[in-house]
C-alpha cells in the first residue's frame, strides 16, 4: 500500500492506494486526519492490515511532492490529489477514481454506491438514503454504513443530513461537513 497525505481546507487528508502487481491500483482510503494524528493512526489502519493481511512494512509512505506518475499506484494518488484540488476550487463536481470497496459489507457497499448518486449541491436525509437502498426503515443502518465510508469527499457522505435539516453526524467532524456543504452551496439548519 502506498500512503500519502495532502492538505485540504486547512486540514490533512490521508490517501492510500493498493499496489497489487496483478491488478490495476485502486484507492483504498481517503480520510481526514486530526491535527496531531499520524497516518499510521488513521481510523481504519488496523482494519486495513487485517483485511489485506498486511504488516507495518507493507505500508510505504511517500510525501505527495515525491510521488511519481511513472508508478501506477503513485499516479493514481496524484490523480486523486488533482481531482480533490479541482473540487476545492469549484472546478469539479464529481470524481472519477477507481475505488476498492471490498472492506465493506454488501450493505455498506450498496450505501456507498447510493451516496455517489447524490448530486453535487444536493443534500438528502438518512431516511431518503434508506429508501434509495431499499431499506426504508433502516435509516440507522444507513447512517452507520455512511459513517464507515472510507472515501471521504470522493464518496460524498457529507451530502446526507438529518431529516430536520440539521447536519447530523460526520466522521471527519461537523466543521468539515459544514465546509463541504458550503463549498457546494447546500443550505442546512444550524
Amino acid at each position: 500500500m502506498i500512503v500519502t497525505m495532502t492538505n485540504f481546507a486547512q486540514d490533512q487528508l490521508i490517501l492510500i492506494a493498493s499496489t497489487d502487481e496483478h491488478q490495476s491500483p485502486k484507492l483504498v482510503e481517503i480520510n481526514w486526519l486530526s491535527k496531531d494524528q499520524s497516518w499510521r493512526q488513521s481510523k481504519s489502519s488496523a482494519k486495513l492490515k487485517k483485511h489485506y493481511k498486511l504488516s507495518e512494512d507493507d505500508f510505504i509512505f511517500i510525501d505527495k511532492n515525491s510521488l511519481s506518475k511513472q508508478y501506477p499506484a503513485q499516479a493514481l494518488l496524484l490523480d486523486a490529489i488533482n481531482q480533490l484540488n479541482e473540487y476545492a476550487a469549484g472546478k469539479r463536481d464529481s470524481f472519477d477514481l477507481p475505488l476498492d470497496t471490498s472492506m465493506g459489507t454488501d450493505f455498506q457497499q450498496k450505501v456507498w454506491q447510493a451516496l455517489q448518486a447524490i448530486n453535487y449541491g444536493e443534500a438528502i436525509s438518512y431516511a431518503t438514503l434508506a429508501q434509495r437502498v431499499g431499506n426504508p426503515k433502516g435509516f440507522r443502518a444507513v447512517a452507520n454504513a455512511n459513517g464507515k465510508n472510507p472515501f471521504s469527499i470522493i464518496v460524498p457522505c457529507h451530502r446526507v443530513i438529518a431529516s430536520d435539516g440539521k447536519l447530523g453526524g460526520y466522521t471527519g467532524g461537523l466543521d468539515k461537513k459544514a465546509y463541504l456543504l458550503a463549498l457546494e452551496g447546500v443550505q442546512y439548519k444550524t
